[in-house]
Formats: C-alpha cells, structure tokens, sequence
C-alpha cells in the first residue's frame, strides 16, 4: 500500500507540474520551490499523506541522491563546449576552488565561534554546504553548448567542479570528529583526498569520455550506424564506468563523471570544428528515429555535413534529452520529499546561518578574489548572489550520515542542512528569474 501510495503521489505532483508549467514560467517561482511546498502540503505537517523517517532512509537516499548528481554532473559536462584555454573556465576554476575554501572556511568559523559547535562539526557542516548545485540550478547556467556568457559558463563550471572537490573537506571534517585532538592523520588525508583523488577523478573521467567517444563515432561511421544506436546505453555506461573507474583507483568518481562528460563534447567539437554550431544544431532527428531507415532518420538537408557530424550530432543530441530528463524527474522527487521531511527537521539557527551564508560569505568571497576584467561588478554581484544549495549537499548529508556520526551530531547535521537547502530553494527559486530578466537586459545594453 505504501508504495501504491508514493507512485500515487508522485505521479500526482508531475501532473500537477505538467498542467500548470504553461503558468509557472511567467511566474518569480521555479519549479524547485513549487515541488518543496507540495511536499510540505502532502508530509505530516499538511495532509499527512507520506511519511519519511531520515535514519532508516539515510541507506537509499544516499544512493538516489548520488545517481541525482552523477547524471547532472554529466549532462553539465555536455554543455560546457569551450577549450579549457577559454577564460570563462578561470572563472570556473575560480569559483570552484579558492570561493568554495573560502566559504567552508567562513561557515565553519561562523559555527564554531558564533553558534558553540565543535571544529569537527563545524567543518562537516560547513563542508555539506559548500558546494552549488548543479541539479537545482538549471535556469542559471548553460542550458545550450552555444552559450559562452560568462555568468552561466562560471556558475556551470563551478557546479560540475565543486561537488567533487567538496568531498576532501567532507573527509576531513568527518575525521575531526573521529581524531579529536589527534593530527598525525592530516597529511594522509592531503596526499589521499586532494592531491590524488582530485586529479586522478578529473583525468580518469576525461581520457575515458574522449576514448570512448572516438570509439563510439569510428565504429558507428564504419557500420553505417549513425542514427540507429541507443545513445541512452552510452550515456549510462560512461556514467557507470567512468564512476567505478575513479573510485577503484581512489580518485573521486563525481569529478570523474563530469570530466567524462567534458571529454565526451571535446570529440564533437574535433568532429565539427569550433567555429562551427555544436554538432547537435546541424542535425535534427526525427521521432523515433532509432526505428527507421538510416536515410530517413533526420530532417533537413544533410548532403554538406561529414558522417562524423552526423554521428557526433546524434549521439550529443540523444545524451542531452535522455540525461535532462532523468534530471528534472530526479529534481522533483528528491525536492518533493525535502519537503515531506521539512516540517520535523526545522531548525531556527538555519535562517541566520543561510542568510549569513547567502547574503554576506558567498558573495563577499566572490567579490574578494582578483577576477581582473573577466568580470564586471554586476556580474560579480549576480554570481555571489546565485551559490544555490541543493541535490548536492544533501548527497554529502547522508554519506555522512551513513558513515558513523554520533546520534546527536546526525541530527544536528540533518537538521541544519535539510532547513538550509530548503531556504535556498525558496530564496534562490523566488529571486532567479526576476533577477535573470534584469541581468539579460543589462547585457543587451552594455556587454
């Protein structure tokens, strides 16, 4: 009956989405924030219709919750089609790395001295929270692998970056907790979780993402093949290895996933040519398209395009509809059940922590970092604003759950994070798209 009664429910909450998406997108709302107040109207707090205990969920929802951010993670690495030389991917880099450091470090001061935690609970906190979501922000970054504005580049590469580099803090802070007192454990962790796992996560993930691609078109151009493969078995076997690949070496299999996906574009771009539209514009396949003659499979005039255009067009247009709709669908069930669990698991202190976080450590961590003329002030501003929390850091809350905290540490971590996410689903989600539309304006007068 339970499970007749969450089908239910979630089928319910996709009607009620698809229904109203023609009103939603002329409305200051995302869909992220329309699924949190559906499931807080349907948990215990409204109609009662599901529950969710978090400590005998924690097992399968930290599995869920990854496959969520694997598959955002590579569908981000899709879209980023610019050379690693560009300068937005400084940014990236930029925001990834010392903004994320910053911000740990910020939060993690902010806990301890402010709100009475100990290191080693602060640091884990502060290290759940760091990373920006690559699921929940969609509206603000790279929704097309034309788009090289700054802004959305910055925010996209960031987001495909820092949920992987995030895991060594979370690492550490759960060692704190474990050592207290003790550091003779400090120096395996740098040598283990930053200065292998990192690298060996992000080129593992690329070299398989190239190698398979190329392998991938030569065989479909030699078999004549092009249209007919099912590129849904590719996506999720590149996930799938490329994932399993870096953690058998110790590496981290998220920065694997998404350099794989990175990778994977890098063939197509080979394959087109830079200067010219991703592969995917030049081709346009019809429905169905893996049930008809080759010949018959596309639209248009297709005479003047290479078979490795038309393969690489194909293959890049079938991973990004099949990993975007395994995206949004995981979006709204993780959120909907986010909100089911809200109502229990509030915590007060969320409000000063998110709004401190939101309003002064992400943007003043933004603004101190010596970007030159690859950002101006206002772009400067709307990146600190848009560092939305997410699939991400409720990911990391229940590896940590699931890996020996204490009771009262575990609800303390639940707690806050889960009323966080939720605050930057409602904050973020109200603000984006306003925000968004002035942002554009400026654009078309000044840049």
């Amino acid at each position: 009956m339970s499970f007749i009664l969450w089908t239910a429910v979630l089928g319910a909450v996709l009607l009620t989405l698809a229904l109203t998406s023609s009103y939603l997108r002329w409305m200051p709302v995302t869909t992220s924030a329309v699924c949190l107040i559906l499931g807080v109207g349907i948990g215990p707090a409204g109609l009662g219709l599901l529950k969710l205990d978090i400590d005998n969920a924690s097992r399968w929802m930290e599995h869920l919750t990854e496959v969520a951010v694997l598959f955002s993670l590579f569908v981000s690495g899709l879209k980023l089609r610019l050379p690693l030389k560009d300068k937005n991917w400084r940014i990236a880099f930029g925001l990834a790395v010392p903004v994320m450091v910053l911000t740990i470090a910020a939060v993690c001061l902010l806990l301890h001295y402010v709100f009475q935690l100990s290191w080693g609970v602060s640091m884990l906190i502060g290290s759940i929270l760091a990373p920006t979501d690559p699921v929940l922000a969609a509206l603000v970054q790279v929704n097309d692998a034309r788009d090289d504005d700054a802004v959305r580049f910055g925010l996209s590469g960031e987001a495909g970056l820092n949920d992987g580099i995030a895991f060594p803090f979370v690492i550490l802070g759960l060692l704190l907790l474990q050592h207290d007192g003790d550091s003779g454990w400090l120096g395996d962790w740098a040598l283990q979780s930053l200065l292998w796992a990192v690298p060996a996560g992000l080129l593992t993930g690329y070299w398989m993402g190239r190698g398979i691609g190329r392998l991938t078109l030569t065989l479909r151009i030699r078999n004549d093949d092009s249209t007919v493969s099912p590129n849904d078995y590719l996506a999720l076997a590149l996930i799938a290895l490329a994932y399993v690949a870096a953690e058998s070496i110790h590496g981290f299999g998220f920065l694997s996933v998404f350099a794989a996906g990175l990778g994977l574009r890098q063939v197509e771009v080979k394959s087109t040519g830079t200067e010219q539209l991703p592969a995917e514009h030049l081709v346009q396949p019809v429905v169905g398209h893996q049930n008809v003659e080759p010949k018959l499979a596309l639209h248009g005039d297709i005479d003047k395009l290479e078979d490795t255009q038309v393969a690489a067009g194909i293959m890049m247009g079938d991973m990004l509809a099949f990993g975007g709709l395994v995206e949004r669908a995981m979006e709204v069930f993780l959120v909907t059940l986010l909100g089911v669990v809200l109502v229990a698991h509030w915590d007060w202190r969320a409000l000063p922590i998110g709004l401190a976080l939101f309003c002064l450590i992400r943007p003043l961590s933004v603004v101190a970092m010596p970007w030159g003329r690859l950002l101006d002030w206002r772009q400067r501003l709307l990146i600190g604003w848009f560092g939305i929390r997410g699939i991400g850091s409720l990911y990391y809350l229940f590896y940590a759950l699931n890996h020996g905290l204490g009771h009262s540490v575990a609800n303390l971590c639940a707690d806050l994070t889960l009323s966080i996410v939720a605050l930057s689903i409602l904050l973020h989600g109200l603000s984006t798209q306003p925000t968004l539309t002035a942002y554009e304006r400026y654009k078309k007068r000044f840049i």
